[in-house]
C-alpha cells in the first residue's frame, strides 16, 4: 500500500495540468458541500451547549412569538406557549421534571448605560427567563454568579446575566463588569455574572438573540402597566425541562395534558364564550428539547435541504469529470498496464493501484475543499443574515466544526471510490496482447462507453441544477416586485423605540406630532408617518373581530384581523390607494368618535354584501362590538412578512391620537401598549443624501434620549424579508453555473479524447476526400448524441425536481416552460462551446501524418 502511495504521488507530480484541473474540481464540489453541511449541522443537528441536552424536553411542538393571548391556541388546539400562572401550575405539580424552566418566547428591547455615566443608551436584547433557568440547562458562569429562585422573586433586587459574546465585544472583558450597577429602560440593575462562551441560550433564532437575561419578575417593573406576567391568559413563554431519567416521556406527556385541563378548567368563568366551546379540545405535546427552540431550524431547514442536495449534485457532476479525466489517463497507459498484467499482476492489485490514485487525489482535494467551505460559510451567512444593525448577533461560526470536517473527510473518501472504481475496473480488464500490438490503432472508442454515459449523467443533473436555479431566481423577482399595495421607492422607514425612553401615555401623541412636525423640515422630505408597525417590517397585532349587530361567531369562525396604530398621512405617505371613504386625518382627535381605517379584504370577508362605511366593530368581545366606526376602506396592502402565497389578511388602522375606555385590565394594558409607536415612515423621492444623519439630529432636536436604530430605505426593508430565498436562489445559482462548467468540461475531455483515439480514422477519411465541414460535422453529431440523450433524461428529472420544491416556488409553476427552455437553450450552448475545439482540431488533422503514425 505505502508503495503505491509512493507511485501515485510520483504519476501526479509528473502530471501537473492532470493534477491541478482535479484537485480544483474536487476542491469545488466537496468545499460546496461541507459549507453547506456546516450550516445544515449547526441550524438543524447540533444540540444546546449544556450539560446533558438529551434529557431536555419542551412543552409545545410549534415555534411561535411572541403574544399569544386567551385560554385557547388556534384551530389546531395545540399550545405551545403559556403564562406564567401556567407555568408556575406545571412546575407545582409535575415532579417528572427535576427541574422546569421558562423562557420568553420573543425578546425584550433595553437601553442599557452603566450607572451615573452619561453617555448614550445603548440598544440590546433582552430575555426574560425563570430564576432556575441556568440550573435547568446546567450552565455554569464564566464570572460570577448565574440567576436563582431566589433573584426571581418581586421582593428581590433586580439583577442581569450577561451574555459572553457582549461582555467581550463590547465591554472588552472587563471582570469589573460583574457587580456593576447598569440602568436598564430606566430601572437600576446588577450584573451578577457572564456565561460561558458559546452559549446563547435555550433558543436558536436568526436575530434578536439575548445579551442580557432578567429574571420574569423584572417584567413586571420594566413592563409597567403593559405588563403580561399576572395574567392568566397572557401567554408569552416557552417552557423546557430537565426529566428525570427512566420517565416515559408518552405517560409524562399523558400527565401534562390532564394537568393543563384541570388548570384550564379553574378559568372557565373567566373565559369567553368562543373559549368555552373549545378549552376542552385544547391539547399539548413534549417534544425534545436538546435542540432547545429551534426557531431558526424552522424558518430554514427547507433551504438547507436544497442546498445540500444541490451541492451534492454538483460533488457528483465533479466525480464525473474526474472519472472520465482517470478512464482517459487509464486508456491511454494501457500499454504499461499490459506489461504488469503480462509480468503477473492481478487484477484486485490493478484495482487497488487505480483507488489508491484517485482516494489521494479526493483527500487533497477534500483538504483544499475546506477552505472553500469556510469561504462558502461565510457567504451564506451574509446572504442569509446581511441585513440588521451590529446587534443582530447570530450564534453560527463559519469555521467547519470538527463534525463538519470528518464529513469532509468522508466525503472526500467516498468521492475517490465513487470516480476511481469505474477506471480502475477498466484499467484491471487490460488485453495485454492488443495493447502491445499497438493500442492507438484508429477505432471507434469502443472503450469510451463508460465515459460517454458519465457525460449523459453529468448532462442531464446540470440540466436539473440550472432549471432548478432558473425556477428559483424567477420566483424571488416575483417575490420583490409584486404589487404590495404600496410605493417603496422614494420611502424609508426610521427604526425607534419610545419604549426605551419612559414616556408616560399621554406623551406619546404630542411627541410624535413634534417628530411628525420636525421630520418634514429636512430637505427632500415631502411627508413623514409615524405608525406603529409599517408594511413589511415584520410584526403586526392581531385580534378577533365583533361586528355591531351580529351575535357572538361561531367557536372555529376565522374572524382575526391584523391591525395598527398610525398617525395622520400614513397611507398617503405610502403611497396606499384609497377604495372607500377617507383616510385618517388631523380630525380624528381625542374628543372625536373612534375611526378605522379597514382594507378590502377586512370589507369582504366581514361586510361581504354590505357598503363597509358607517359599520361599527370592535376586538375580541362583544360589548365591544360598537367601538370604532369605518371611515375608509383601502386597496389591500402586502403587510405580513410571511405566507405570500394567502391572500392578503383583512387589516385595519386607527389613530394615534384616540384610545379607547376599556373596563378589562388586559385590555387596557394592549390599549396603552399600542401606542407606543416603533417606525416611521418618511416619504422622501430622488433619494436625498445624508438621510438617516438628518432623521437623528432631527429627532435629537424633539428629545435626545428618544432611540433611533436607524433609517433604511424601504426597498432594503423589502429586500431582507426575502433574505432567505435569496440566499438560496443566489447558492443555486452558483451551483447551476458550476455545474455547466464542470460539464462542458467534462464534455470537452471526452470529445478530446475520442478525436485524438480516432485520428487515424480522420486521416484516413479526409484522405478518400471528405473535407473539414464534414469532419466537423462527424465530431458535433457524436458530441450531440450525448448531450441530447443527457437533455432527454434530464428534462422529465428537472420537472420532476420542480414539483418537489413546489413550496419554495412564488408565481411560477414547477413545469415552467420558458425556464425549462432557457436552462436547455444555455446547456446546449455550452456544449456546443465545448466541442467546437476538438471538432477544430479532428478538422486540421493531416491525411499523410495521421496515417503515418499508423
Amino acid at each position: 500500500m505505502l508503495a503505491d502511495f509512493r507511485d501515485a504521488l510520483r504519476q501526479l507530480r509528473k502530471a501537473p495540468g492532470f493534477t491541478a484541473t482535479a484537485v480544483l474540481t474536487l476542491a469545488l464540489g466537496i468545499g460546496a458541500t461541507t459549507a453547506i453541511f456546516t450550516l445544515v449541522h449547526q441550524v438543524m443537528l447540533k444540540s444546546l451547549p449544556v450539560s446533558k441536552p438529551e434529557e431536555l424536553w419542551r412543552i409545545g411542538d410549534k415555534i411561535r412569538c411572541c403574544n399569544w393571548g386567551g385560554y385557547t391556541q388556534g384551530n389546531d388546539q395545540n399550545f405551545s406557549l403559556f403564562s406564567w400562572e401556567a407555568y408556575k401550575n406545571f412546575r407545582a405539580r409535575t415532579p417528572e421534571f427535576t427541574d422546569l424552566a421558562a423562557l420568553q418566547a420573543g425578546n425584550a428591547a433595553l437601553g442599557v448605560r452603566r450607572a451615573g455615566s452619561q453617555a448614550q443608551v445603548d440598544t440590546r436584547n433582552g430575555e426574560y427567563v425563570s430564576g432556575n433557568f441556568f440550573q435547568t440547562l446546567g450552565v455554569q458562569p464564566w464570572i460570577g454568579r448565574m440567576m436563582t429562585d431566589a433573584d426571581d422573586q418581586e421582593s428581590a433586587a433586580p439583577v442581569a446575566v450577561m451574555s459572553y459574546h457582549i461582555w467581550k465585544e463590547k465591554y472588552g472583558s472587563d471582570p469589573s463588569v460583574v457587580g456593576a450597577s447598569y440602568q436598564i429602560n430606566g430601572h437600576p440593575f446588577t450584573v451578577i455574572g457572564v456565561s460561558p462562551p458559546g452559549f446563547y441560550g435555550a433558543k436558536l433564532s436568526g436575530g434578536g438573540m439575548p445579551d442580557l437575561w432578567l429574571p420574569l419578575t423584572s417584567e413586571l417593573m420594566i413592563d409597567g402597566t403593559t405588563s403580561r406576567l399576572k395574567r392568566p391568559n397572557g401567554n408569552f413563554l416557552d417552557l423546557i425541562g430537565r426529566v428525570r431519567p427512566g420517565v416515559n416521556p408518552k405517560v409524562l406527556e399523558a400527565k401534562l395534558k390532564v394537568e393543563f385541563h384541570d388548570w384550564l378548567a379553574s378559568h372557565v368563568p373567566d373565559m369567553e364564550p368562543g373559549e368555552k366551546q373549545l378549552w376542552q379540545q385544547q391539547t399539548l405535546h413534549l417534544t425534545p428539547g436538546g435542540a432547545g427552540v429551534a426557531a431558526m431550524k424552522d424558518q430554514y431547514q427547507d433551504g438547507l435541504k436544497l442546498l445540500l442536495l444541490a451541492a451534492g449534485c454538483v460533488l457528483l457532476v465533479a466525480c464525473g469529470n474526474l472519472a472520465n479525466l482517470l478512464l482517459a489517463r487509464g486508456l491511454k497507459d494501457r500499454g504499461q498496464t499490459s506489461i504488469r498484467v503480462a509480468l503477473g499482476a492481478s487484477r484486485q492489485r490493478l484495482v487497488r493501484k487505480a483507488l489508491v490514485e484517485s482516494v489521494m487525489l479526493a483527500v487533497i482535494g477534500g483538504v483544499l475543499g475546506i477552505g472553500v467551505a469556510y469561504a462558502g460559510t461565510r457567504l451564506i451567512l451574509y446572504l442569509a443574515f446581511q441585513i440588521g444593525g451590529p446587534n443582530n448577533y447570530v450564534p453560527i461560526d463559519a469555521t467547519p466544526s470538527w463534525l463538519a470536517l470528518l464529513f469532509a473527510l468522508g466525503v472526500s473518501v467516498l468521492t475517490g471510490i465513487i470516480f476511481g472504481i469505474a477506471p480502475a475496473w477498466m484499467t484491471s480488464h487490460a488485453d495485454p496482447v492488443e495493447a502491445l500490438r499497438g493500442g492507438n490503432r484508429s477505432v471507434r472508442g469502443r472503450r469510451s462507453w463508460a465515459q460517454r454515459s458519465l457525460v449523459i449523467a453529468q448532462t442531464a443533473m446540470s440540466l436539473v441544477l440550472l432549471s432548478v436555479a432558473a425556477l428559483l431566481g424567477r420566483s424571488l423577482r416575483n417575490l420583490e416586485h409584486q404589487n404590495f399595495g404600496f410605493e417603496t421607492q422614494g420611502r424609508y422607514i426610521a427604526w425607534i423605540n419610545p419604549m426605551l425612553g419612559n414616556y408616560k401615555p399621554e406623551q406619546l401623541e404630542p411627541m410624535f406630532q413634534k417628530i411628525d412636525d420636525r421630520l418634514r423640515q429636512i430637505p427632500g422630505v415631502r411627508m413623514v408617518a409615524p405608525a406603529l408597525y409599517a408594511p413589511m417590517s415584520g410584526d403586526s397585532w392581531n385580534d378577533g373581530i365583533r361586528v355591531a349587530g351580529r351575535p357572538e361567531p361561531g367557536a372555529k369562525e376565522d374572524t382575526s384581523a391584523s391591525w395598527a396604530r398610525v398617525m395622520p398621512g400614513f397611507f398617503e405617505t405610502l403611497g396606499a390607494t384609497m377604495a372607500q371613504g377617507r383616510p385618517i386625518t388631523e380630525d380624528d382627535t381625542a374628543t372625536t368618535r373612534k375611526v378605522t381605517v379597514i382594507n378590502e379584504a377586512f370589507a369582504k370577508r366581514f361586510f361581504k354584501d354590505q357598503n363597509p362605511i358607517g359599520q361599527h366593530f370592535g376586538i375580541d368581545k362583544i360589548k365591544y362590538a360598537g367601538t370604532y366606526e369605518i371611515v375608509g376602506v383601502t386597496k389591500d396592502m402586502r403587510y405580513l412578512t410571511y405566507d405570500y402565497k394567502d391572500p392578503v389578511r383583512p387589516m385595519f388602522w386607527i389613530p394615534e391620537a384616540q384610545t379607547v375606555q376599556y373596563d378589562d385590565p388586559a385590555y387596557v394594558s394592549g390599549e396603552v401598549w399600542s401606542h407606543y409607536l416603533y417606525n416611521i415612515v418618511l416619504w422622501a423621492p430622488g433619494n436625498p443624501p445624508g438621510m438617516e444623519e438628518r432623521v437623528r439630529k432631527a429627532l435629537a432636536d424633539v428629545d435626545p434620549t428618544l432611540v433611533l436604530y436607524g433609517v433604511d430605505p424601504y426597498t432594503k426593508v423589502v429586500n431582507a424579508d426575502f433574505q432567505q430565498e435569496n440566499m438560496v436562489a443566489t447558492l443555486t445559482t452558483l451551483f447551476g453555473v458550476l455545474g455547466l462548467v464542470l460539464a462542458a468540461l467534462g464534455l470537452y475531455g471526452v470529445m478530446a479524447y475520442i478525436v485524438e483515439q480516432q485520428t487515424g480514422e480522420i486521416g484516413i477519411r479526409m484522405a478518400l476526400g471528405a473535407d473539414r465541414g464534414s469532419v466537423v460535422k462527424m465530431v458535433l453529431r457524436g458530441a450531440f448524441s450525448q448531450v441530447g440523450i443527457g437533455l432527454g433524461l434530464g428534462i422529465p428529472a428537472a420537472i420532476g425536481a420542480g414539483k418537489l420544491m413546489t413550496d419554495q416556488l412564488f408565481g411560477v409553476k414547477p413545469w415552467d416552460p420558458i425556464m425549462l427552455t432557457l436552462a436547455t437553450l444555455l446547456l446546449a450552448l455550452a456544449a456546443l462551446l465545448a466541442s467546437v475545439i476538438p471538432a477544430r482540431r479532428a478538422a486540421g488533422v493531416e491525411p499523410m501524418v495521421a496515417l503515418r503514425n499508423e
